[in-house]
Order: C-alpha cells, then sequence, then structure tokens
C-alpha cells in the first residue's frame, strides 16, 4: 500500500475512534448534566407535559396549570389570587424560570423528584405524578397585609412565635406569576423589570434596610444580659444631649420634650430616646452588641425559610461614635423585615427562637408526606427574665409610648416604632417601621412591617403612624385564628 494512503487510513481510523470515544464520554458521563442544563429545551418541554402539582394555603391550591394551544410546552401555571401571594409562591415561568417556592421545590411540583418514583417507575422511566408544597400561611393574616400596605411601598412578615411558622408574607407592590408564566409575555416581563419600585424582589426577605429605633430592642437586650443594668427600670446615665464619643455631635432625640435624660430603658423604649441607646451601645462596645444580634439572626447568611433571605448585617471594625450610632440602628446596620419579627417572636416566646419556616410539608401525588418541617426548632436567645422585662416595656411602648396604633382591645400588645434615616443626611424618605407581638385566647404572633414609601413628606413618616396599623391588622387576623 502507498504510504501516504496507509498514513491517511491510519489518521482517519484515529479520527473515527476519537469520536467514538467522545459520542460515548457524553452518552455515559456527561448525559445528566446535559438533560438538565437550563438551556436544554427537552428539559422545558419535558417539565410542563403534564400539570403540575400545587401550592398549598390553608388546604387550597393557590396555584393551577391551563393547557396550551399551538406550543410544544402542552401545560403552563396559574395562579389564583396571584398578586396577594406571589412573595410566598414566587414564579414558574417557561420563558424565564422559577424562584421561591416555585423553583425551590420544582422537581416535586413537576414529577422529577426521584423520591415520587415507584419501583416500577424506576425501572421503566415513567413520569410520576406531581407532588404538593404545603405552606404554613394563613389567607385571613395574609389579606390582612395587603389590603392594610395598599399601595404603599412596603412589606409585613407574621410569625407564631412558638412554632416559628411564618402566617403572612407580603411584599409591595406586587405582580401576577400569571401574566408571565408563559412564552410570550416578554412585554411584562420588560415592564416588571424596568419598574423602579421592583415588584419582583420580595422585599419581606429580600430587602435589607436601616432598621431604625426597632434595633433598639437588640440593644437593651445587650444591656441586660450582659449586665450593664439589671433591671428596664433602672436610670441609665445617660445626659440629654448626649455628644458622640470623640466628637461635637449631639445624638439627637425625636422629641426634645421627652424625659430621656438618664431614662432608665423601659422609659427609653417608650419615649424612643436616642441618647440612652447610642451611649448604651457605646458602653457595651460592638462586640457585645454584635454578639447579641448575631444570637437574634443578624450576619446569618444562610438564613432559609426555606427560601433564601438576605443577611441582616451588624458592621463590624466600627469606631466610637459609629458604635453609638448603630445603637439606634444606624450607621451601616440592616435588617429584613422576617428579622425584626424575629427579635419580636423571641421575646414573645420566653426568649427562646423557633425557626421560621412557611412550609409545613412536602407530599407525593398520594398525599404522603415526603417531608415534614416539624415546628418547635427552638434555640436560647436571652434569659426568660430579659425576655419578660422587655416585653413589660414593649406593652409600654403601646400603651403610653410611641406605639398607641397598634392597640388591641383585649389583648396583650407589646411592640417598638422605627422611623431610619434614608439617603445622605436623610435626604429621602425615611422608612416607617413597627415591630412587635400580641397574645390573646391562646393564640400568639409576632410581626414586623416596613414602609419604605407612602407618599407621604419626610416630617409626616412615623412607625406609629404608617406601620403600627398594619401590624395591628395582621396581629387581629392572627388571633382570630
Amino acid at each position: 500500500m502507498n504510504k501516504t494512503i496507509r498514513r491517511a487510513s491510519v489518521f482517519c481510523l484515529l479520527l473515527v475512534l476519537a469520536l467514538l470515544g467522545r459520542a460515548t464520554w457524553v452518552q455515559t458521563y456527561q448525559a445528566k448534566a446535559l438533560a438538565d442544563d437550563d438551556h436544554n429545551r427537552r428539559k422545558t418541554i419535558a417539565q410542563y407535559a403534564q400539570p403540575l402539582g400545587d401550592i398549598i394555603v390553608a388546604g387550597s391550591p393557590v396555584t393551577g396549570s391551563k393547557r396550551t394551544e399551538g406550543s410544544d410546552l402542552a401545560y403552563k401555571r396559574t395562579y389564583r389570587q396571584g398578586g396577594l401571594y406571589s412573595s410566598v409562591t414566587g414564579y414558574s415561568s417557561q420563558a424565564y424560570g422559577s424562584t421561591q417556592l416555585e423553583g425551590i421545590y420544582s422537581h416535586v411540583l413537576d414529577g422529577t423528584d426521584d423520591r415520587l418514583k415507584s419501583p416500577l417507575g424506576a425501572l421503566t422511566g415513567k413520569r410520576s405524578a406531581p407532588g404538593d408544597v404545603v405552606t404554613t400561611i394563613d389567607p385571613d393574616v395574609q389579606k390582612a397585609a395587603s389590603d392594610a400596605l395598599g399601595d404603599d411601598k412596603g412589606a409585613a412578615v407574621a410569625i407564631d412565635p412558638r412554632s416559628g411558622q411564618i402566617l403572612g408574607m407580603v411584599s409591595s407592590p406586587s405582580y401576577d406569576p400569571s401574566d408571565i408564566s408563559g412564552t410570550n409575555d416578554g412585554d411584562t416581563w420588560s415592564k416588571l423589570l424596568a419598574d423602579q419600585d421592583k415588584p419582583l424582589v420580595n422585599r419581606a426577605l429580600r430587602q435589607p434596610l436601616a432598621p431604625g429605633s426597632t434595633f433598639k430592642l437588640v440593644v437593651a437586650s445587650a444591656a441586660l444580659e450582659n449586665g450593664l443594668y439589671d433591671s428596664v427600670d433602672e436610670p441609665t446615665k445617660s445626659p440629654v444631649p448626649y455628644t458622640l464619643p470623640g466628637t461635637s455631635t449631639p445624638l439627637r432625640n425625636e422629641s426634645a420634650s421627652a424625659p430621656c435624660e438618664n431614662a432608665s430603658l423601659r422609659v427609653a423604649l417608650q419615649y424612643s430616646c436616642n441618647n440612652v441607646f447610642g451611649k448604651v451601645a457605646a458602653d457595651l462596645g460592638q462586640d457585645k452588641v454584635r454578639a447579641m444580634a448575631e444570637k437574634f439572626g443578624f450576619d446569618d447568611e444562610k438564613l432559609d425559610v426555606p427560601v433564601r433571605a438576605s443577611t441582616s448585617v451588624y458592621p463590624e471594625d466600627m469606631d466610637k461614635p459609629q458604635t453609638a450610632l448603630s445603637g439606634i440602628g444606624q450607621f451601616e446596620v440592616t435588617a429584613t423585615p422576617l428579622q425584626m419579627a424575629m427579635v419580636s417572636a423571641a421575646l414573645a416566646n420566653g426568649g427562646e427562637l423557633a425557626a421560621p419556616h412557611m412550609v409545613s410539608k412536602v407530599t407525593d401525588g398520594d398525599g404522603g408526606t415526603l417531608e415534614d418541617f416539624a415546628d418547635g426548632d427552638t434555640k436560647r436567645i436571652v434569659s426568660e427574665d430579659t425576655a419578660k422585662q422587655l416585653r413589660s416595656a414593649m406593652v409600654t411602648v403601646v400603651e403610653k409610648g410611641t406605639g398607641t396604633n397598634a392597640r388591641i382591645a383585649g389583648a396583650e400588645v407589646g411592640g417598638k416604632t422605627g422611623t431610619a434615616e434614608n439617603g445622605v443626611d436623610n435626604s429621602n424618605t425615611p422608612y416607617a417601621w413597627f415591630t412587635s407581638y400580641a397574645k390573646s385566647g391562646g393564640q400568639e404572633v409576632a410581626v414586623a412591617v416596613i414602609v419604605e414609601d407612602s407618599g407621604s413628606t419626610a416630617s409626616e413618616v412615623s412607625g406609629n403612624g404608617l406601620a403600627a396599623p398594619v401590624a395591628r391588622k395582621m396581629m387581629e387576623a392572627a388571633l382570630r385564628r
């Protein structure tokens, strides 16, 4: 054989062997990765080949599926009261993927989760019936929060302090996931992305902002737990004005007439005295305040409910003036509404924090349990005595302090208002906060509300005026359970 032909033949044989080797590698080792790739159209076709399982609220589905026409995607997701529950469900879109519970449990909801397979199905590869996700959401609490927030930009969270069950979670403005569940919803999607109010962002979990004076509950907890003061009624050594350490800058109070000089922690919470909590934070030092904040959940980068919440932050490497400002929930302190609801929940529950969660169980197509999220997984945050004293002080805030709009007849209600600066030199509209708890007739609830923008002028913004009424409506609904 001609030498040139022989070399060409060997080269072609090597090419064939290389192709066979590559094909074998793809089919044996890369098949699953390719099948699971988000760019694989067959994956999307399979996902929407049958009706999806449902997300359940109080025994009824708030999701559904609809037969499509003229598409290789046989079904698309539908939502009942989509705008009300979007902060819980997220969306399942044929074009834009899935978020929140829809995303976390997508394999259960589309029937591809291995736990759904029967022995025969595992052998034949037959698609299993989809499962469902059962939430802890109370529809009355959810609706109360949505109605009370109305058109205001903000968020609200309600938790059962004893179990950690999330009873309500609302973010405003909202959106209807049904409007983006298909393949031809590009205009709606573009409008949602362009909206400066960011309706796709779950503000309850994913929008940490300065908590303002609601953070004073954390500082008060640190003061009592570290023995800086033995009682919420012990006078503090807090001058008016209090000058930030090492500076000539006074830390002013909201009301010049409030009895804040040397005020006790109770009175300081009642009138939201900045001088007291700025000095307490500086006296304790940032390490002790941070340790307490972290006990409540600050700086936790893996807070899953099961949707992951953004990290609430107590900053590091502060100087004395910055530490004092952190004591009133300013400087670089940030918190989500979920985080501030957790603070009130722990104090309401005798100092123990039950892990917050909004899914009670995940079931298969026949209703059998795949996952069960037990209530009552708690950890101690502060002593029972500290919690009792701070609850008493929070009741004073509601009964005769800055939180009177949260009163509920016949119920024990405690709370803390907050008005947080926003922008350089507070140039933007301040944030109005309220965190609280209520107990009555064997029922308990802890709530946090933030109103980022209500259209009010800066001088009209207050936690009591804007956020406390929302919290009251949610607590009333929860206590009626």
